[in-house]
């Protein structure tokens, strides 16, 4: 007797993982959001995902424990007592030591307490925004599934530690990132080398903050860029000002790090810090943001560009919803030209995010 299988395929179940449901989309004022990707295979290394804030995290009770912590911060240890908290525990350490003064203790407290209460400030903001994660693993399949199911575990994992410690986003959590994913000389980690080939596994990943009326910050390491569709002029508009794009995670180390011998890299940069966070506005109503992986458009080929233009032109007024999947529609349909050409070894997983200002 064949047994049932009771239990979701390993391509089932990678496939629902790096999928969002609908219920998370974040509602952000003037704001109008949706994607969808669609894999070359049963499961493909193309992973989205909102970061609802407000659904994931207990903003409110993360505010009220850092307003908690600001007061009891300030607060001496009284005698006999064990530490708290980690202001207790390295307050009795200093007392430890030469030149320790009531003056000093009071100095470091003040201090750490500001810290929360910046950390509570941060927070409030988170409020009124929402994240959005795009990640594109090489290849596609289980393994390209894999890689991108590591990039947003190990994205989610920092993210509860730059909350409880920061209570928002910075540089220095994707630097760690980009770290945990380089390849080790040591040890084989979470991306490393193949044991019979020596190529890397590559992941790309923009990440960015979508803000009330069309901001819109982010980071990109090796993703195409964002493209920016104007209502007013019909037609994909250059973006101005500054678009810093590293090189996919884990092939740059920055060259202060204390562990970049451990580590091999193709070159060495200075450390990211906030200039290299590039922003867009969208200026008016109507305008989009369009994000994607490169089975949609690689963001270099002109021809490409115009031919998404054009899908863009005949259905810019409609839903985000309905934006996506107009251009997800247009990129199978050059799949099924790929293929009529002979040339399937192009095919890709396809991804498309719109985000879109609707002025309300």
């Amino acid at each position: 007797m064949v047994a049932s299988r009771t239990g979701p395929t390993i391509d089932e179940y990678l496939r629902k993982r790096l999928m969002p449901v609908e219920g998370a989309i974040p509602h952000i004022q003037g704001i109008e959001m949706y994607g969808n990707s669609i894999p070359a295979g049963t499961v493909g290394g193309d992973l989205f995902e909102y970061i609802n804030f407000q659904q994931r995290y207990d903003i409110d009770a993360r505010i009220a424990r850092a307003q908690m912590l600001a007061k009891e911060f300030l607060e001496p240890l009284p005698k006999g007592t064990a530490p708290r908290n980690s202001v207790d525990d390295h307050v009795e350490w200093l007392r430890s030591h030469p030149g320790f003064t009531p003056e000093l203790e009071r100095e470091y407290r003040w201090a750490r307490s500001s810290e929360q209460i910046r950390v509570a400030e941060n927070l409030e903001d988170l409020k009124n925004m929402a994240g959005v994660l795009l990640v594109d693993a090489e290849g596609h399949g289980v393994i390209a599934a894999k890689i991108a199911s590591t990039v947003h575990d190990t994205f989610q994992a920092f993210m509860l530690a730059e909350l409880d410690q920061r209570g928002r986003t910075t540089m220095q959590m994707f630097e760690r990132i980009n770290l945990r994913l380089a390849q080790s000389v040591t040890a084989r980690n979470a991306l490393g080398r193949s044991e019979h080939e020596f190529a890397r596994e590559i992941a790309t990943m923009l990440y960015g903050e979508v803000h009330p009326y069309g901001y819109f910050r982010f980071v990109n390491f090796g993703h195409p860029p964002p493209l920016v569709y104007s209502a007013e002029f019909g037609r994909f508009v250059e973006i101005k000002g500054s678009m810093v794009q590293f090189l996919a995670l884990g092939l740059e180390i920055p060259d202060d790090h204390p562990d970049r011998k451990r580590y091999q890299t193709l070159q060495l940069r200075n450390r990211a810090n906030a200039s290299d966070i590039a922003e867009i506005t969208l200026m008016s109503p109507g305008d989009i943001l369009f994000l994607y992986t490169d089975g949609v458009y690689d963001g270099t080929d002109e021809t490409d560009r115009k031919r998404l233009e054009e899908v863009m032109r005949g259905c810019y007024r409609r839903s985000a919803k309905e934006i996506c999947d107009a251009l997800l529609q247009e990129a199978v349909r050059e799949d099924e030209r790929l293929r009529t050409a002979g040339e399937e070894d192009r095919i890709d997983d396809k991804t498309v995010f719109i985000i879109k200002r609707s002025g309300q």
